[in-house]
């Protein structure tokens, strides 16, 4: 029988040494971090990457839309409607047609920003797939 010094016991039996499992953690922090994403993995489909500008350039064109109409109707109405109720419209009718815009402006921009980090990813990945076969021998 052996005698170990008692430092060696004492960090054995502690709880914080058996919560750690050291080959797991690094990688299960990896894969729960921000930085395992769709950019880091192959994309399974289009929609996975560009859904998000896609929803936006819906959005944006839904609230244009109803800017546009809520504008014409404005212009094109000569019912008796109170002056209050009409200054809403009126000034309701540009902001939503500002908000519209702006958002399919932003979705139509997002779209190029996307293609350009996709390339810049695959370009990374070739470049470390020839490092690494002309270092690793």
């Amino acid at each position: 029988m052996e005698i170990q010094p008692k430092g060696m016991e004492e960090r054995e039996k502690s709880p914080e040494r058996k919560d750690l499992l050291p080959s797991q953690t690094a990688s299960t922090l990896c894969i729960s971090s921000r930085s395992e994403s769709v950019w880091n993995a192959t994309p399974r489909n289009k929609w996975d990457v560009y859904h998000k500008p896609i929803i936006v350039l819906s959005v944006g064109g839904a609230v244009f839309l109803f800017g546009v109409a809520i504008t014409s109707l404005t212009c094109l109405t000569t019912a008796n409607i109170t002056d209050t109720t009409k200054n809403a419209f009126k000034l309701s009718g540009p902001a939503f047609l500002s908000l519209g815009l702006m958002l399919v402006v932003c979705g139509l921009v997002w779209i190029p920003i996307i293609r350009k980090k996709l390339r810049q990813r695959q370009k990374y990945h070739f470049l470390q797939s020839i490092k690494s076969f002309f270092f690793n021998r």
